[in-house]
């Protein structure tokens, strides 16, 4: 855990993980950029919209035998929609991504493109587009490409692996398999980054902390 000062306001900023350089300050919505030990300001985040989403900053959990802390928020949105991006942090200090869309949630850990060696994979990240549809194929199974689309940045909040001001547009890409494996291929530029993971329930993630909305119950999960 890391504390520094908001170059813009002054207040409290607490990194949870050292090795997370972007923060969004919690006072003055600020984002502040950390290397080593020097802080910078580069811009005011957009506030974020209103959303039915139980999950927020500091809901925990655990999945797959090991605790983690929600700790960051990237909301992005496209011509019909928008969904979140929750940054999880887990007990050993890695991170790994939920996404919340359509009522689905997907946990998705980054894996380095140079590893998969698919065609398909190797041309999107290239630069390139392929029809949805396409296949590929990673560690022997085979994903299939459901949505490819420019999307926006609207929003962000906590902690962050990159700045995220509101109005960047990336490319991203879908994929998913028949056994629940889930893939997301987004692509800035010449720089492509791949998150693979699976679909992921509430009930499994046995979370606390969710936000209290009217008209909506707290669940109650039994322990993972």
């Amino acid at each position: 855990m890391v504390k520094v000062s908001c170059p813009s306001c002054g207040a409290d900023i607490v990194f949870r993980s050292a090795a997370l350089p972007a923060r969004v300050c919690d006072y003055c919505r600020t984002m502040v950029v950390r290397s080593g030990d020097d802080v910078s300001a580069i811009g005011k985040a957009a506030e974020l919209p209103f959303d039915v989403s139980p999950i927020r900053i500091g809901t925990s959990g655990r999945f797959e035998a090991q605790d983690f802390e929600v700790i960051g928020r990237v909301r992005w949105g496209w011509t019909d929609g928008s969904w979140n991006e929750w940054l999880l942090l887990f007990a050993d200090g890695s991170n790994a991504w939920l996404g919340e869309a359509m009522g689905q949630l997907m946990l998705l850990r980054e894996r380095p493109v140079g590893d998969l060696h698919d065609k398909a994979i190797e041309t999107l990240a290239a630069g390139g587009e392929v029809p949805v549809g396409t296949e590929a194929q990673v560690d022997g199974e085979t994903l299939i490409v459901s949505d490819a689309r420019h999307v926006t940045c609207i929003a962000a909040e906590g902690e962050l692996p990159f700045t995220a001001p509101a109005g960047w547009t990336i490319f991203s890409v879908d994929l998913r398999s028949a056994s629940g494996r889930c893939a997301s291929l987004q692509r800035d530029g010449k720089e492509a980054d791949y998150y693979d993971g699976r679909y992921v329930t509430l009930d499994e993630l046995a979370p606390s902390g969710l936000r209290e909305m009217d008209g909506w119950s707290l669940p109650v999960f039994k322990a993972a």
